[in-house]
């Protein structure tokens, strides 16, 4: 899939200090990077004794001297970078570089280099993944990519909380995925050289991020006639979810000639559209990621029983964590009648799913612990967005003194920077449904998620630091 490294014949003025040098390695006046070094999973969706992760930056699209150097548990190591060239239409070409990281220590720390013509152009440090018998904390948003003031504050409140890594719920980046959304809305709030309210944190080169793609993402349909699909190029995660391919009916819709489709297709290769679902452990928690987009039918049993088995043989995770885009339960004004998701409501019952997490949805909502069953049982919605059916409530349940649910709870964080929708529902239950306990959308927010064997507990934080909700799930 893709290109293997060629080392580049340079040459290089020799200048005071290793900033000129490199510099002068990239080109007079031009910066090393269009996208600094950022952390990613890779197809990498169970833990082991020896870690690995993927280190990725964007460059220029010429052949150049890139090099990484790490160091974990005192032995350094060197990574040769491959990369794709991604030539979309609107863009000018270049190239998403990737180096593996590997022989890490689980949950140990490590430091690593880039550099370029042998100079050091970035430095950073990381933390591999924890694990199976080790405390997680993971932070939770949506939506979140818009360039806005609120976007900036939830990335500086998280790193603030150090987590071990980062979740985002969909709707990664305003308003279509693309490429240059990234550029401009993405890499410089969440991975900036200062941490700031009004900036934003360096998070993406030490902290892992990790996502479920969303409407805006690669949905609505797709227009490959500019520069979209940007999850496809900029993402390296688990191709273990249900095997599909570009003219399955559960891939994303595409539109526009055929040459834009065909050079789409050719440079995301396997990664289109398997890496839209899969699942991965992280501590003690199993985490499967669906992608909840219209044009895939969760009615089919075989999609279906892909969730089942991988929730069955993750049985031994002291928990399950479900994450998807579009919420199966909400009581916003907003997308109420985006229903669809509720006829996996059995699976994940049956699964043993502690919590569901969603985004799309511009605020925070909690569900009480809930059983749901399809009105007629499970089949084809077609064109119907709306699913009817009986309700069981855990309404003894509050998170705090009792805290085993009977059911699973549903939450919405989608409210990670996009503007918020229904302020004026905020605390006001009349306008709620029967199911939804909390609901706060006056405040853009983040889900903070502490894993350890005896509770799995949850902090709702405001964009300022406040709380606005805690509880605590035991078994």
């Amino acid at each position: 899939m893709f290109t293997r490294y060629r080392k580049a014949i340079l040459t290089v003025t020799l200048a005071a200090g290793i900033g000129l040098l490199a510099w002068g390695a990239a080109r007079e006046g031009e910066a090393p990077f269009l996208a600094k070094p950022y952390l990613a999973l890779g197809d990498n969706p169970v833990p082991n004794r020896s870690e690995r992760l993927t280190l990725m930056w964007h460059a220029v699209d010429r052949d150049q001297d890139w090099q990484v150097e790490y160091r974990a548990g005192g032995s350094a190591r060197k990574s040769k970078p491959t990369f794709m060239r991604v030539a979309a239409k609107g863009t000018t070409p270049f190239r998403v570089y990737e180096a593996a990281l590997d022989r890490l220590k689980p949950g140990g720390e490590f430091s690593y280099t880039v550099t370029l013509a042998g100079a050091t152009v970035f430095e950073s440090k990381g933390k591999a993944r924890k694990a199976s018998n080790e405390n997680t904390r993971t932070v939770i948003f949506g939506d979140c990519a818009q360039g806005t003031d609120g976007q900036r504050a939830i990335a500086y409140q998280t790193a603030q909380l150090k987590p071990d890594f980062v979740f985002i719920t969909g709707d990664i980046v305003y308003g279509r995925g693309k490429i240059s959304e990234y550029r401009e809305k993405y890499f410089p709030i969440y991975n900036p050289d200062e941490a700031a309210l009004g900036v934003g944190a360096p998070l993406l080169r030490s902290t892992l991020f990790i996502s479920v793609p969303g409407n805006h993402d690669i949905g609505n349909p797709v227009d490959i006639s500019s520069d979209a699909l940007g999850y496809f190029y900029f993402w390296r995660q688990p191709m273990n979810g249900p095997t599909r391919t570009a003219t399955d009916p559960g891939a994303p819709v595409l539109k526009g000639d055929d040459a834009d489709r065909e050079q789409f297709l050719k440079t995301a290769g396997p990664l289109y559209p398997r890496m839209a679902s899969f699942s991965f452990d992280y501590g003690m928690v199993h985490w499967t990621v669906i992608d909840s987009n219209p044009y895939v039918d969760w009615t089919d049993a075989t999609l279906r029983d892909w969730v089942r088995k991988d929730l069955a043989a993750a049985k031994n995770a002291k928990w399950r964590v479900v994450a998807l885009h579009h919420p199966p339960y909400n009581s916003s004004k907003n997308h109420f009648n985006d229903q669809r998701m509720r006829v996996m409501s059995d699976i994940f019952e049956e699964g043993g799913v502690s919590v569901v997490l969603a985004g799309h949805v511009h605020n925070y909502q909690r569900t009480f612990p809930l059983k749901f069953k399809v009105a007629g049982g499970i089949k084809p919605l077609g064109k119907e967005t709306k699913v009817a059916g009986d309700f069981t409530f855990d309404k003894d349940f509050d998170g705090v003194n009792i805290t085993r649910p009977r059911g699973v709870i549903y939450l919405v964080t989608g409210a990670g920077g996009a503007s918020l929708y229904n302020p004026d529902q905020t605390d006001n239950p009349k306008v709620w449904e029967p199911f939804t306990t909390v609901f706060k959308s006056n405040t853009h927010s983040l889900t903070v998620m502490d894993a350890t064997a005896d509770a799995l507990s949850f902090q709702q934080i405001s964009a300022t630091g406040s709380r606005i909700d805690d509880f605590r799930i035991t078994r």
